[in-house]
């Protein structure tokens, strides 16, 4: 089995205690020498601020390529033009964008008056300066706003035509989840690198709640393991979340799958070992640099 190449994506802290952990989960990562990280929005663009400084000090400390996430949500066109320019301006040369889940109490994404009104539309504008590599999301399962999965497809390769470079999906439990959608995407002609995104469970519950938001199946098989496990304690617990991500991106690979993106929610453990068990080791002299 080859190594794949790997990304990470963290979350900006909101308190002291959540920045410790942060930094902790950069510090401990950093050193598997990620092709790239990644650095959320919150809810309804929440952490705007926070996302700039957690994404320029992971630049500045570790020394590690940064995409910044960046939505359309209640922000005019120049507003997110200006933010894409704060970060060219410190040096970052990657963005994540997307639409941009609604805000907190709106039942749907209504765009800002003066804002760009979908993903495509941001993605034409950055592409349109020439100095950024843009990714964005996909979703091997039918998006909440979305009626079906061809959609999903139709709509990703207009992200890609508009100057993405690149996709991340939305977790998934079930390897034929993410072949499927990869089929249907070289079928519409899709060339574009497809990276799964992988959520190694940290929290069943947690993670159910998760799936719930973003339309994701929960297979009745994994919902029996992680309760039998339960019955066992926190250990069997954890086995049973690295053993399941191993073997989910063991077949990914073997399916030809050559990168993986990690939503680790800030806590590394789990991540470190799943890639330490894929055979992604750390290199020596990665590690913060200030």
């Amino acid at each position: 089995m080859s190594t794949p190449r790997i990304s990470f994506e963290f979350f900006p802290p909101k308190t002291l205690e959540a920045s410790f952990k942060l930094w902790e989960t950069a510090r401990a990562l950093a050193p598997l020498d990620p092709d790239f990280v990644s650095v959320t929005y919150g809810a309804g663009g929440t952490t705007r601020k926070l996302t700039h400084e957690a994404v320029t000090t992971i630049n500045r400390q570790f020394g590690l390529e940064v995409a910044a996430h960046l939505t359309c949500v209640e922000a005019t066109r120049a507003e997110t033009m200006e933010i894409v320019q704060s970060y060219a301006d410190a040096g970052i040369r990657e963005i994540v964008a997307l639409r941009g889940d609604a805000p907190q109490g709106a039942d749907r994404f209504t765009p800002h008056p003066d804002g760009f009104a979908h993903s495509v539309e941001l993605i034409e504008a950055i592409a349109a300066r020439g100095d950024m590599t843009i990714r964005c999301g996909a979703y091997p399962e039918p998006h909440p706003d979305s009626p079906d999965s061809d959609a999903d497809v139709a709509w990703l390769k207009r992200k890609i035509e508009a100057g993405a470079s690149s996709a991340i999906t939305q977790f998934f439990f079930e390897p034929e989840t993410f072949f499927r959608f990869r089929d249907k995407c070289v079928a519409a002609g899709i060339d574009a690198p497809i990276i799964p995104g992988l959520l190694p469970v940290q929290s069943w519950a947690g993670t159910k709640r998760f799936a719930a938001t973003c339309n994701t199946t929960v297979p009745d098989w994994a919902e029996e393991a992680f309760q039998l496990a339960a019955l066992d304690g926190p250990d069997a617990t954890r086995q049973l979340a690295t053993g399941l991500c191993v073997d989910l991106c063991e077949q990914l690979i073997a399916g030809g799958v050559e990168q993986l993106h990690f939503y680790t929610l800030n806590r590394p453990d789990l991540t470190r070992d799943v890639c330490a068990a894929l055979g992604v080791r750390p290199k020596a002299g990665l590690e913060a640099v200030a």
